[in-house]
């Protein structure tokens, strides 16, 4: 496992931040946020290195939850009073989530906040480096089943990507990766970041595949459809 010190970040991550120095909502989603109201929450989208390789910290919820069962997502949850920011957020969620240590994180910027309607969240997206990886783990196992690095190399092969359809008839798209499908907001938010990152390979997106109800209505993404 490499590690790279707080202030050297690998050079594959320039070309994603010099991108999201102009990044619009719009480039995310074509639901507007709101100017007021909504829950504000934040997740942390957390990009490490392995073998000179980058990849992303994911975790999968427990298959018991009311909301989001099963389903893989960013570290994450709503803000607390008590946060002093969007990134203080993002990072004491991960802690409570996965055991993730604040200071092994070299946060690098928020992303637009995006509004989720079905949940009414504005969820700000928080980039960061993980500059001094550890282990990590569900900390909670009636909420978190699992925790895994998925490879940015993976995620991009055109063998692992797909679209997702809702029984509404939306179309979003997806990872089936090393058995985990990342689909809906998470996803969304994946799929523009590889394509602003420059790793994004053509994949087959008339490869489809049906969500089993009752999965929640995500808000319309970058290449989403809604038929």
């Amino acid at each position: 496992m490499s590690e790279r010190g707080e202030n050297h970040q690998p050079p594959w991550l320039l070309p994603l931040l010099d991108r999201l120095g102009t990044a619009r909502v719009e480039d995310f989603t074509r639901v507007a946020t709101p100017a007021e109201g909504g829950r504000a929450s934040a997740v942390l989208v957390l990009l490490g290195e392995q073998d000179g390789e980058p990849d992303v910290l994911m975790l999968q919820r427990a298959e018991t939850l009311r909301n989001h069962a099963g389903q893989p997502a960013f570290p994450g949850g709503a803000c607390d009073p008590e946060d002093a920011d969007v990134a203080a957020t993002a990072l004491r969620e991960a802690d409570e989530e996965v055991g993730l240590q604040p200071e092994s994180v070299t946060v690098l910027t928020q992303l637009p906040q995006l509004w989720i309607p079905v949940s009414d969240f504005v969820v700000t997206p928080v980039l960061a480096w993980w500059h001094a990886p550890h282990d990590v783990h569900p900390r909670a196992p009636e909420e978190v089943a699992r925790v895994a690095r998925l490879p940015v190399a993976e995620l991009v092969d055109p063998d692992n990507r797909l679209m997702v359809r809702h029984p509404s008839g939306w179309l979003g798209p997806a990872f089936q990766v090393r058995d985990m499908l990342v689909w809906g907001f998470t996803a969304g938010v994946l799929s523009v970041l590889l394509e602003m990152g420059g790793w994004a390979r053509p994949w087959p997106r008339d490869r489809i595949a049906d969500l089993p109800r009752p999965a929640p209505v995500p808000a319309p993404s970058a290449g989403d459809e809604i038929s």
